[in-house]
């Protein structure tokens, strides 16, 4: 018997399929995709039926050549990359780039001997509705990337970009930007007794529910202290009492989306490093005698299904380790709607392979994933928690405080694992016990506190809410959001401050560019609707070439009148008799015929320049030439820039000012700045003259013990207090409560006034 061929993605998985198969299999590596379309040519024929032409990726003809040699000593030869459309796409490019005529296609969910071998004894033929639906997501992108990117470098600024769905994101967190700056905040008042029974001390928390049975609306200061000055001398009483038991379900195993969005709140891993990280657990760890071991199954999947095995497998383990109570009666088993369900969720290929046995074979990064996975996955196995919740009301004349405590009766699946949340509000069961209480019990008052508060706008988007709203608005697919994210970030559109999204100049600028002349393209729901398409075409549904049509008639027609512009003439086109329009070529602007494409008719004119964005002139002059600066849009930011730009190539910074001045030269103003990685820092505006530098930012105020500058120390966004702005100094000041608040109103005072 001659040797068969496995072909797989990465070389990880050869390591991994040779612990298990036998010396008749010859394991080799792709190296992912060995064909795509041309890098400096458009690549797509669009009046042949969009036929896309095809070359071999050049760090691949060395793979291919070793391929190749393989291919002629095999008497079977089996196709074996991911398990998805991608997959599926690099299945069908080594077929046609190997010319072969009898391969078979295989797909594993996990690379384990049980999975392998099933698969081995069932291959089937490359599916070629999965590699349209491949080819049409390809098409489309590189449609939409090589036709609106010159656009962009010719209306708005040089080497800019533009992406099918990444610009689309990068629209949900402008638009969200828009909405913080819009918000008009407004003062309420919240009123806190804290009560204890007379017989003891155990004090409890209680807020001002209803005011005369109408819910308590507290507008101001002096509504406050006028419900202060009437509680004075009041008796609290309870009122009464509802116990109810709620009962709490885990979660469902991990999918691409949620385990981006754990992994985000949980380890603070981004979703390109989860993903990362995902694919080593996935293609096999050395595990010492055991050889090289897929830890999970495949980690792109939108499916929250299990397979019996491994469902078996995890309720043994429960039974034995946590006891019959904690496992449910039946198999619990969550489908998704919606979901494609062509492999399983993500979870260990055993979970006999406990995270702590593992973990001395395992990177840190990879340790903590393993057990994030490991543990969502036993705990959806497992029985419901179950709380008893008691809401109380205590009565104190016309006015009502509520206080509501649990407590945990069974703790189910959270003896394992507790899902994360993306706000610190504490939810009915997370809130402590109270004490117990009975109807027409008398309290004591310990301290009646007013609290001022004021709505806040709608956060800015992290690395979890972000792809929580991706996934929810239908925009791309779990499998390319950390593409998505890493691409956005790279392209100078957005930045992370303080772990949340935030949209530079440049993406603002390029987002309103494209809305005004792309409205459909920047539409959420039509973008959605072409990834339903996109399925609909891997499901055999749609022909792959009408997606395209349909999409790129309006696509080309909307892109015509961006790239020609609709600034009219006087003149008429003495072809037709229609109204000639300024358009610009490749060799600078010219008069064409508005009827275009009927009529083709064009004259040529002396140089006039249009230009979408005209950069605007400020009131300083340039220290160099004396010619009046511009400001224009860098890839950081604003700037100054001279005009008599190529001649004169002067710029000058315009970051934003702190408010206070350089404590270092005490001449320039401290600035903020942004590093090459696009990260915040504080620097001097004299530099490179002064080289000031913090990462924290700077207050007007001196460190008692050194006299350096005091910067500040935040936690999630919140100004937690101060400290030395010199590593050697140890000074650090803790903010009260009131203090925060305060610091806080002067910030936004600041802000506004700054505004």
């Amino acid at each position: 018997m001659g040797k068969s061929l496995i072909i797989v993605e990465s070389p990880a998985k050869t390591r991994t399929l040779k612990n298990f198969l036998g010396p008749n299999y010859r394991i080799e590596a792709s190296m992912g995709h060995v064909r795509d379309l041309p890098k400096r040519d458009f690549g797509v024929d669009v009046e042949k039926e969009f036929t896309p032409t095809y070359e071999i990726i050049p760090d691949r003809k060395d793979v291919l050549k070793r391929l190749k040699e393989a291919v002629k000593e095999a008497d079977e030869v089996y196709l074996a990359s991911d398990p998805d459309r991608e997959g599926e796409a690099i299945a069908w490019h080594l077929l046609e780039a190997l010319k072969l005529k009898s391969a078979k296609r295989i797909q594993f969910n996990e690379i384990t001997k049980q999975a392998v071998t099933h698969a081995l004894v069932e291959p089937r033929t490359i599916d070629m509705d999965r590699v349209n639906a491949q080819q049409a997501r390809r098409v489309l992108d590189r449609i939409v990337g090589y036709k609106l990117s010159p656009l962009l470098w010719q209306k708005v600024k040089k080497n800019l970009s533009a992406g099918r769905v990444q610009s689309v994101a990068v629209r949900l967190i402008c638009d969200r930007e828009r909405e913080i700056n819009a918000f008009v905040s407004e003062e309420y008042w919240s009123i806190v007794a804290k009560l204890s029974p007379q017989d003891r001390v155990e004090p409890f928390d209680a807020k001002l529910a209803q005011i005369n049975g109408n819910k308590a609306e507290v507008s101001n200061e002096e509504e406050a202290h006028s419900i202060l000055r009437e509680l004075e001398g009041a008796h609290y009483v309870v009122s009464k009492i509802t116990e109810k038991e709620q009962r709490r379900n885990p979660a469902a195993p991990f999918i691409t989306s949620t385990l981006q969005q754990e992994a985000s709140r949980k380890l603070g891993f981004s979703a390109k490093r989860t993903m990362l990280t995902a694919q080593q657990l996935y293609e096999g760890i050395e595990l010492g005698d055991a050889g090289h071991v897929g830890l999970i199954t495949y980690m792109r999947t939108d499916s929250t299904r299990v397979a019996e095995e491994a469902q078996a497998e995890a309720r043994e383990y429960i039974e034995m380790t946590y006891g019959k109570e904690y496992l449910p009666s039946k198999p619990r088993q969550v489908r998704k709607k919606g979901a494609q369900d062509a492999h399983e969720a993500i979870r260990p290929t055993s979970v006999l392979r406990h995270p702590d046995e593992m973990e001395k074979y395992l990177s840190k990064e990879q340790a903590k994933l393993y057990k994030l996975i490991w543990q969502r996955f036993v705990a959806s196995q497992m029985s419901p928690a179950v709380f008893d919740v008691v809401t109380v009301d205590i009565a104190a004349g016309r006015f009502t405080f509520r206080s509501t405590g649990s407590t945990i009766k069974f703790l189910g699946f959270k003896a394992v694992y507790t899902e994360g949340k993306d706000t610190s509000e504490l939810t009915d069961e997370e809130r402590p016990p109270l004490p117990k209480l009975k109807v027409d019990e008398n309290l004591d008052l310990l301290e009646l506190t007013p609290n001022q508060h004021f709505t806040e706008p709608p956060p800015r988007y992290t690395e979890a809410t972000l792809v929580k709203a991706l996934e929810e608005k239908g925009i791309g697919r779990p499998s390319t959001y950390a593409t998505i994210i890493s691409t956005i970030q790279d392209r100078g559109y957005v930045i992370l401050e303080e772990k949340k999204f935030k949209p530079t100049d440049l993406g603002c600028a390029v987002t309103d560019y494209l809305v005004d002349h792309f409205p459909k393209i920047m539409d959420v729901a039509f973008t959605a609707s072409v990834e339903t398409e996109l399925d609909s075409v891997e499901e055999g549904k749609l022909e792959w070439h009408k997606l395209l049509h349909d999409f790129y008639g309006p696509f080309d027609k909307a892109l015509s009148q961006a790239q020609w512009g609709p600034e009219g003439t006087d003149r008429t086109c003495p072809e037709c008799g229609r109204k000639m329009v300024v358009k610009q070529g490749r060799f600078g602007p010219f008069l064409g015929c508005s009827g275009y494409p009927e009529c083709k008719k064009i004259i040529k004119v002396e140089r006039e320049k249009i230009a979408a964005v005209q950069p605007k002139e400020s009131d300083i002059d340039c220290p160099n030439c004396g010619r009046k600066m511009l400001i224009r849009e860098g890839r950081t930011g604003t700037f100054l820039g001279c005009s008599g730009y190529p001649e004169c190539k002067t710029t000058m910074s315009m970051d934003k000012k702190v408010g206070i001045k350089c404590p270092v030269c005490g001449e320039g103003d401290v600035v903020e700045k942004l590093s090459k990685k696009r990260k915040l820092f504080y620097g001097c505006s004299r530099y490179p003259d002064c080289t000031f530098v913090s990462w924290g930012k700077p207050i007007d105020r001196q460190c008692p013990k050194c006299s350096s500058v005091l910067v500040e120390q935040r936690w999630r966004g919140r100004l937690t207090g101060y400290k030395c702005s010199k590593a050697e100094c140890d000074y650090e000041e803790k903010l009260t409560r009131a203090k925060k608040e305060e610091s806080g109103s002067e910030q936004e005072e600041s802000q506004a006034l700054a505004s």
